[in-house]
């Protein structure tokens, strides 16, 4: 008969004890494979071919605003409406340069001011998805020497204007900064030399000087000055020949304010110090390649377009002006944007607005029906019109009530 001997192996507490260990072990190491995994790219379809260059005005209302602001002057730019992979509007008023008489053109560079944020946020997040860095990395790992308040600040803070150091226009003696050429060294030397305004994480407060340390974080971990990885990481990937720095040889048009005398030139950008925070000029139709590459999966992994595109304001961000308050992406916001005109509507749109030195810009996107709207306007002072145009061929091209005022 066969005998089943009383201790059939090890003890039975021994036993339990290995199978902790073991269950500890897995454990482990199924959450080293969840951090250190490599990011899994999802294949995107292929874009679509860059639309033929041509005037297109199949929104009539839109239409119709365009042209009444363009007779009675108090619209000057670009606009552009896309459905899809459909070009709904494409037109644009007024002149590249008054003095010659040179009107706009479909194709002409635009100074982007802040739009350009977007991107320097992306170089972070693709360099993110190649394992060259997190965006939960020490500033100071990548920023030498570093002040000892920066130490808790991560890139993570940076990106969504959460870090605490001092925008450029918050600091004594902006108006000497804004018109002397900086390198990015000097704007992170100048950085060091203020205090924090709030600990890091605690608040949101928009900072272009946070911005500026992104670039210089990616010169640091690329090897490239910031535009030149820009250059080859995205724009000429993606066939963007028409946008790049603005360093004054670039064929941007000519930027306007309504100042005493009427329209008058400001030809003075100094982009220098605004170098990773607002320094890009592209066209419409540029524009709307990135867009497509961006929200269709051809930029970044899905986690780092997540990240993009998520809140990141602090619990307890107040709202604005008895609006509720956008949320803060990475380079971009997020907002029901047509609440702030008449009649109003309720879509979420991913965005971000431009204004520097004679121009005034907002680029949006609607997710859900796959809508973008570009304006650009070469005149700084047309902020409103800017933003109800926006709104108008957002609406139009997802079929609500067409605006006819920016809400007060």
């Amino acid at each position: 008969m066969f005998h089943v001997p009383r201790r059939a192996g090890n003890h039975p507490r021994l036993t339990f004890g290995f199978l902790v260990v073991l269950v500890i072990v897995a454990a482990g190491l199924i959450a080293w494979a969840t951090v250190h995994r490599p990011t899994v790219r999802v294949t995107p379809d292929p874009l679509p071919p860059r639309p033929p260059l041509e005037v297109v005005e199949r929104l009539p209302d839109l239409k119709a605003q365009m042209d009444r602001w363009s007779a009675s002057g108090q619209f000057t730019g670009g606009v552009l409406v896309a459905k899809g992979d459909q070009v709904l509007y494409r037109q644009v008023h007024g002149w590249a340069d008054r003095s010659l008489m040179k009107p706009l053109e479909l194709n002409s560079r635009f100074r982007l001011a802040s739009v350009s944020k977007q991107f320097t946020a992306a170089a972070i997040l693709r360099l993110q998805d190649e394992g060259k860095l997190s965006v939960w990395d020490p500033v100071c790992k990548y920023i030498q020497p570093c002040p000892a308040a920066w130490e808790p600040i991560r890139l993570h803070h940076l990106l969504s204007h959460t870090s605490g150091i001092p925008d450029l226009m918050a600091r004594p003696g902006w108006g000497l900064r804004r018109v002397t050429p900086a390198t990015p060294e000097e704007l992170t030397a100048d950085s060091m030399r203020y205090g924090l305004q709030f600990p890091p994480g605690t608040k949101v407060r928009y900072d272009n000087a946070g911005y500026n340390l992104l670039g210089a974080v990616v010169e640091k971990v690329s090897g490239m000055g910031l535009h030149a990885y820009l250059r080859t990481a995205f724009f000429k990937p993606l066939g963007m020949a028409d946008t790049g720095y603005d360093d004054g040889a670039s064929d941007v048009v000519m930027g306007y304010a309504n100042l005493a005398g009427g329209p008058t030139p400001q030809p003075d950008a100094n982009v220098s110090i605004i170098f990773g925070a607002g320094a890009l000029y592209s066209t419409l139709d540029d524009l709307l390649v990135w867009q497509r590459a961006l929200h269709r999966g051809h930029i970044l992994s899905p986690h780092s377009y997540a990240q993009m595109i998520a809140d990141h304001a602090p619990d307890g961000t107040p709202d604005e002006r008895g609006n509720p308050r956008r949320l803060w992406g990475y380079g971009v916001y997020d907002k029901e944007l047509g609440r702030q005109v008449r009649p109003d509507f309720t879509d979420n749109q991913i965005f971000h607005t431009g204004s520097w030195s004679g121009f005034r810009n907002l680029v949006t996107y609607q997710p859900d029906a796959d809508v973008t709207v570009i304006v650009l306007s070469n005149n700084y002072h047309q902020r409103d019109a800017v933003f109800l145009l926006s709104q108008q061929g957002m609406a139009e091209a997802l079929g609500r009530s067409f605006p006819t005022s920016v809400a007060r």
